[in-house]
């Protein structure tokens, strides 16, 4: 609804898909300037169906749909692509996959901006299972709004107050990437492929965070109308591993191939960086299943017999680069790698205990045991391991909901949270559906999405209307897990990143994460089945959603607790 309309942060898009990852309901986001082009071309959202019988783009230019020949195309990587593209079709803008979605890595996103990826839950081989290479947008059409002269007013009142607000300035200035020696040093990331702990295992994580990191920096980036800035263009002449262009390295990147994997290298995580987004991969997938290899190396579950001779360290550089160059290629060991962890592990005898997913989905660099209801939600969600679905994680890591009213949490204590859990997730399904960025989200008053939602769409919108609207989304998205025969309930749960056994040292030292009592008054407070995770029929009644009744009833014996 928000995008391309004067809102803050109003350019995030959203890919939407039955997940070949997790076999659920699959959604990756992402910012950039692909989605506002979309509304500007005339179309608000594109369903596709079927398989095309050859490589194929959609171009889409005011109002008009045509599906062209992409044989030129097929086996470009992603960046190439996009700027070819772009020269064939000046001022338009282009979301693609990359040659590893064409290989059907269950790893890969979908592409804009050179290196902005919609990267969760394999949505990049959905569209390369359709030999479909990209979506080209083109167009000049104006956002039709209800009252645009007070939506642009709310902008401008609030761009100044964020303007004043020094966590705003600091978060332009450094983005996500000033916490990742923090993170490991204080337990919010996986070290060691979640085993171990940044001061005991990583002591030189200083090296690459903060300004170590933002050293690199050439140019600012923003995604479309985006004040806050965060991002940046980055670059290296290091020898071993150059790189003439590449986003930042958020801190999901820094943390997964960093801190993860022991490796202090800066310039090989720009390298990864941009190696992933060329071939279109999701970096926290892929630093995590480089660290599940480098693990099971460790631990002889494997050998260089298995490696194609590579000989996998913990912080080894080049071994990591040469390992996930080969997942890109789909190349020897990097077949079996590049499905991700559950199914690697799977072809590696022995390996379960090290294969750290949640449903299949490699969980982000934020651990469980650091913030209780990030693991909550990881395993709650119909999109499993996923740290940008809103819960009360903020408020355990000290944070706030600008203009929510909510309590003060302890972070350790498990009961009682359910209520905040829901509705935190709640406002966080509507303002995200509604196209903005989890950063101004958290980054200012809740009344700015209130605002300019009723300016945009007519229609009275409150904290309360929005809470129902996201309920509505939960509760879809579950039911469409649940139909395909997915509950939550059962998801797999990696022990090591719950606290089962719980670590020895470090700050999460004797840690065990609740995740039953977590789950179970979330899932209460929704109004849906604590055991089994499926919407009471009177809550779909409730929000509008009784012709999916019949299907819960149908799945409510095969996902009952037992």
């Amino acid at each position: 609804m928000l995008v391309g309309s004067p809102a803050i942060t109003p350019n995030r898009w959203t890919v939407v898909g039955k997940s070949p990852l997790t076999g659920g309901w699959g959604d990756a986001n992402c910012g950039g300037y692909w989605g506002p082009m979309l509304k500007a071309a005339g179309y608000d959202g594109v369903f596709l169906k079927g398989i095309a019988d050859r490589p194929v783009y959609l171009f889409i230019e005011d109002g008009t749909a045509e599906l062209r020949d992409a044989g030129d195309l097929w086996g470009v990587d992603a960046l190439d692509t996009e700027l070819q593209l772009r020269e064939r079709y000046p001022k338009s803008q282009s979301a693609v996959i990359g040659t590893g979605a064409e290989k059907l890595s269950l790893m890969s996103g979908v592409v804009n901006d050179e290196g902005r990826i919609a990267a969760r839950s394999g949505m990049g081989a959905v569209m390369g299972a359709k030999k479909l290479k990209a979506i080209v947008c083109r167009g000049t059409a104006a956002l039709p709004m209800h009252d645009a002269a007070r939506a642009n007013e709310i902008r401008k009142r609030y761009i100044r107050e964020m303007a004043g607000n020094p966590k705003v300035k600091y978060f332009t200035k450094y983005g996500t990437i000033n916490h990742t020696a923090s993170s490991a040093f204080g337990g919010d990331s996986p070290v060691r492929n979640w085993a171990g702990s940044g001061l005991e295992d990583f002591p030189s994580a200083e090296a690459i965070s903060d300004d170590n990191m933002l050293a690199h920096e050439y140019k600012k980036y923003a995604c479309w109308k985006c004040n806050i800035a965060c991002g940046g263009h980055y670059r290296t002449d290091d020898a071993q591993f150059p790189v003439g262009k590449t986003h930042k390295p958020e801190y999901e990147t820094s943390a997964l191939w960093g801190n993860n994997l022991l490796n202090d290298n800066i310039h090989s995580i720009m390298k990864a960086n941009d190696l992933c987004n060329r071939y279109g991969l999701d970096t926290i997938s892929v630093g995590s299943v480089i660290g599940f290899a480098i693990d099971c190396f460790e631990q002889s579950l494997i050998t260089r017999r298995d490696t194609d001779g590579i000989e996998l360290k913990w912080g080894d550089a080049a071994s990591i680069m040469a390992l996930a160059d080969k997942i890109g290629k789909r190349e020897g060991i990097g077949d079996v790698l590049a499905d991700g962890v559950m199914r690697a592990s799977q072809k590696i005898a022995g390996s379960e205990a090290l294969a750290v997913h949640i449903g299949g989905q490699e969980p982000p660099a934020h651990d469980p045991r650091y913030a209780p209801s990030w693991g909550m939600i990881y395993a709650a969600d119909a999109t499993p391991g996923r740290h940008t679905q809103m819960a009360a994680w903020v408020q355990e890591n000290g944070g706030t909901i600008p203009g929510i009213d909510t309590p003060s949490v302890e972070k350790y204590t498990y009961t009682g949270k359910g209520g905040l859990n829901a509705h935190i997730n709640n406002l966080g399904q509507a303002v995200f559906s509604a196209g903005v960025c989890m950063f101004a989200f958290t980054r200012v008053s809740f009344s700015e999405w209130t605002e300019t939602i009723e300016a945009v769409s007519g229609v009275p919108t409150s904290v309360e209307s929005l809470d129902e609207i996201g309920q509505r989304v939960a509760a879809i998205r579950q039911a469409f897990s649940l139909r395909e025969g997915i509950s939550p309930v059962n998801y797999h749960i990696p022990g090591r990143a719950y606290g089962d056994p719980p670590i020895e040292k470090g700050p999460l030292a004797g840690v065990v994460v609740d995740l039953d009592t977590l789950r179970r008054e979330f899932y209460e407070a929704r109004g849906w089945d604590p055991g089994s995770g499926v919407p009471n029929t009177e809550t779909l009644e409730r929000l509008g959603l009784g012709d999916i009744v019949a299907d819960m009833e149908v799945v409510k014996p095969a996902v009952a607790a037992p």
